[in-house]
């Protein structure tokens, strides 16, 4: 009984540092903003996360996984053409991204550490050997791109990640408001897969 207490504190203080991590950022929360979401004290946040950094890598490696655990089956259905695989995913990696805005400074901070401990990096196997790399690898064979299919690869993230970097500026300076960032974003996942099939030859 008192296992299931602790894992349901657990989630809920998770479940309450999205929601305020996503709705003010990392910078600007604090574990007190955390606790009163969560309906517990300060002292319960630092006996299981330590600190708010943390708690916000715990939830950043989670959501990493999260996109992974979406991804790679569709990454790895032979039934599906690459501009379907591309399509399906980069509407994953933004709906993602939008839940948890403060994602892609987590994964450059970590990146610029040096860290190798990332989902990311774990997972990278799954991407090498996916049915998708097959399908990239045979554009190169076939003549259709003469670069490196990681470069498409590359091409994928920073389109995705790019306008998320500067987000916060640009809701700051008033060009944006968050709804028409959402909007912006929901118009991206129509734009991507359509660039890159041009870039593709496909």
């Amino acid at each position: 009984m008192a296992e299931a207490t602790e894992v349901s504190t657990e989630e809920r203080i998770k479940d309450a540092a999205r929601m305020i991590f996503t709705k003010k950022g990392f910078l600007a929360t604090t574990i007190r903003d955390i606790a009163m979401e969560a309906d517990i004290n300060v002292a319960s946040i630092n006996y299981y996360f330590r600190s708010k950094e943390k708690l916000f890598a715990f939830i950043m490696e989670e959501t990493i996984q999260a996109l992974f655990n979406k991804v790679e089956p569709v990454l790895n259905d032979e039934n599906t053409s690459l501009f379907e695989k591309i399509e399906i995913c980069v509407g994953y990696y933004i709906d993602q991204v939008l839940e948890n805005p403060d994602f892609p400074f987590f994964m450059v901070n970590e990146v610029m550490a040096g860290s190798t401990k990332l989902p990311i990096i774990s997972n990278i196997k799954l991407l090498v050997n996916s049915h998708f790399a097959k399908q990239l690898r045979a554009l190169q064979t076939d003549g259709k791109i003469n670069f490196h299919p990681m470069n498409l690869v590359w091409n994928i993230s920073g389109m995705i990640m790019f306008p998320f970097l500067t987000r916060p500026q640009l809701l700051q300076s008033g060009n944006f408001n968050s709804d028409e960032f959402y909007q912006q974003m929901q118009e991206r996942k129509k734009l991507i897969p359509i660039w890159m099939k041009q870039i593709m030859n496909i």
